[in-house]
């Protein structure tokens, strides 16, 4: 029994690093940090920030992976003593912050992908792909959107899979 949580943790791992390097070369492919730095005028901690997007990325990972939402609640409000009340304030506007961080984040992520998508037809024509390159984009697209429907269909984010 053990050999085979062994091998769940290897597997699971590995598929997780997998799609970590997958998020963090789409970041690089599309130019997102040193824009950033770029934009303001910080280019010598161009470090920091992919640092910080790595243990933001790994952070999002372990809070999504395991619940501790209420566990640290308890902590706080029992431990500490904090009023629920007061915590309830203070998690309400940490959530507001999250928000407003996350959708700069998208939202930038967002047009740096549709300025790179600029560039696919240049790219088309160097390689010599002259015809179907909207047939090609039309059935990525019809692929990804029939995997999300059933994905959805299926109720999959219930529980992670098949």
């Amino acid at each position: 029994m053990l050999h085979k949580r062994i091998f769940l943790a290897i597997i699971g791992s590995s598929f997780g690093m997998m799609t970590a390097g997958g998020v963090f070369t789409v970041l690089l492919a599309v130019g997102l940090i040193p824009r950033f730095a770029g934009k303001t005028h910080t280019g010598k901690k161009v470090l920091i920030y992919e640092n910080m997007v790595i243990l933001g990325t790994m952070a999002g990972n372990i809070l999504s992976v395991f619940n501790w939402n209420s566990q640290f609640e308890e902590l706080v409000t029992g431990q500490f003593g904090i009023p629920q009340q007061i915590w309830g304030v203070f998690a309400q506007l940490l959530l507001v912050c999250f928000g407003v961080f996350a959708g700069i984040f998208v939202g930038s992520l967002a047009m740096a992908i549709a300025e790179m998508l600029d560039s696919i037809p240049i790219f088309a024509r160097r390689i010599g792909f002259r015809h179907g390159l909207g047939i090609a984009v039309i059935a990525m697209a019809l692929g990804k959107m029939a995997g999300s429907l059933f994905y959805f269909y299926q109720k999959m984010y219930l529980y992670g899979g098949l």
